[in-house]
């Protein structure tokens, strides 16, 4: 094992309401991505820790207090723990700087602040909520119940992993649920200290718990299996979610799934390119392109394919690459070797393919103590060929391609193309194109003339292999809680 100094956390497993060594003494390590020095040692649950979280969070559900206690005092312990994060901000947000490898500033400015908003958002939600009667004529009434499923497996990604928690964390309790959650295993620190967080708003014991671990023959199958899971939420890479779902055919788990995705933008000659640029950077690089929605597909009109491509270009030799904890920086590393492996072999791809590189392609010039870092620059192909690999695969890196389209027709063949369908972005000043287009693309999501904007009460998922089901809203409610008719005679 991998000796723990004082700059070392160690992170445990959060079971029934305190955190646990492994039953096994399995650890694994976590690595700064920027420096590749240890930053945790991290227990992995074994088949007997995971069931040990799953009996917590079904003895918390049937036998404790969570949900038979009133909507109003349930959501009041969520909205503490949204306050309890809004004041560990800065110590939450330098951890997934940390552990992710992103830039500080957006941990800092945006997902901590959002993390706490979900969980507040779902807390109002559901307090809001009222439900359905069905009078029959006057000797019937039928009335409706919204009741927690049981015990919910929430698996969530190494790309965002605090916020993406938070949101399924937030229906999931609002409802009256419990919880065992598994973070990815690159990135723990942030989300398992959602356990004393929880602890801190006076959430009972069992209710969150929080278990580190791999996926085959690890944690992650071992929870998916279990029989006292009832439900599971997953964001993840597409292939894992086919896994999940076999894992848990046996039992009839319900599953919601958010998958990967190849989104299309697609920029019209009538756009605005003083917004549709410096946006488009930003959907590209942003999280060093490691976002499910990332806009990582570029379709330009061909009348203005030389300006946008000269723009982009100028625009993306600007971002400057370096430490995450420096607030000027604005890409950091790929989160771990393996996965920095699999981003540039798609550098490899794109010569092969006679992709014509733009900008980027190679290792940034960065300081000695950044030296063994994942670092990649901001890398931009030209592709003629919309069926080419780097135009049809999930990247999940700072590697876009620009594609020249001439109709409308075709740029819509190309953005329906590929086997995803998570989201797109349509740039244009004409409004009867903008919902012409927005309606035929297949995407569970379509920003027009902006991109990566929320509303918690609108639906969110995929189409086609980006995902199963939705959440957001009344979808996040319908997926934690099943639905009981009551049907009383009057007479």
């Amino acid at each position: 094992m991998t000796e723990i100094t004082s700059k070392t956390r160690e992170i445990k497993l959060f079971i029934d309401g305190e955190y646990v060594t492994s039953s096994a003494n399995k650890t694994f390590a976590v690595h700064n991505p920027a420096t590749q020095d240890v930053i945790a040692i991290v227990h992995e649950a074994t088949k007997e820790d995971v069931d040990r979280a799953c009996l917590a969070a079904r003895r918390a559900f049937e036998e404790g207090p969570w949900r038979t206690m009133t909507i109003k005092e349930r959501c009041a312990k969520i909205r503490r723990m949204a306050e309890i994060i809004m004041e560990r901000r800065e110590e939450l947000a330098r951890l997934e700087a940390l552990d992710v490898g992103k830039p500080f500033p957006v941990a800092y400015e945006f997902e901590i602040p959002r993390a706490a908003h979900n969980l507040q958002f779902f807390a109002d939600f559901m307090e809001q909520q009222g439900s359905e009667t069905y009078p029959m004529e006057e000797e019937y009434l039928n009335y409706t119940r919204y009741e927690p499923v049981g015990v919910a497996s929430l698996i969530t990604p190494w790309n965002l992993p605090f916020m993406l928690t938070t949101w399924k964390l937030g229906p999931c309790l609002a409802t009256g649920n419990t919880a065992v959650i598994k973070p990815a295993e690159p990135t723990p620190m942030t989300v398992s200290l959602l356990g004393e967080i929880a602890k801190a708003a006076g959430i009972p014991d069992g209710v969150v718990n929080i278990v580190q671990g791999f996926g085959p023959h690890s944690t992650g199958e071992f929870m998916t299996t279990h029989p006292e899971v009832d439900l599971i939420s997953f964001t993840g890479e597409t292939t894992t979610g086919k896994a999940i779902m076999k894992n848990g055919a046996d039992t009839l788990k319900r599953v919601s799934f958010e998958l990967g995705g190849k989104a299309a933008n697609i920029v019209f000659e009538d756009a605005n390119l003083d917004k549709a640029i410096p946006t488009s950077i930003r959907a590209a690089f942003l999280n060093s392109g490691q976002v499910c929605l990332a806009g990582s597909r570029i379709l330009v009109q061909r009348s203005i394919f030389d300006e946008f491509v000269e723009r982009f270009k100028d625009a993306a030799s600007k971002l400057k690459v370096g430490d995450p904890q420096d607030s000027s920086t604005n890409m950091g590393p790929l989160v771990s070797k393996e996965h920095y492996d699999k981003v540039t072999r798609y550098i490899k791809i794109a010569e092969e393919e006679n992709s014509k590189l733009v900008f980027g392609g190679k290792r940034p010039e960065l300081p000695d103590y950044l030296k063994h870092g994942f670092y990649l620059e901001p890398t931009i192909y030209i592709q003629e060929n919309p069926k080419a690999r780097i135009c049809q695969e999930e990247i999940f890196g700072p590697i876009v391609t620009l594609i020249p389209f001439d109709t409308e027709e075709e740029a819509l063949q190309i953005a329906n193309s590929t086997e995803y369908g998570l989201n797109g972005v349509i740039w244009t000043d004409n409004l009867q194109r903008a919902h012409r287009v927005a309606h035929r693309v297949r995407a569970g999501t379509i920003w027009v003339n902006c991109w990566f904007v929320r509303d918690l009460r609108a639906p969110f998922g995929g189409f086609k292999k980006s995902g199963i089901g939705r959440e957001g809203g009344h979808h996040s409610l319908e997926f934690f809680t099943e639905a009981k008719t009551v049907c009383l005679a009057l007479s």
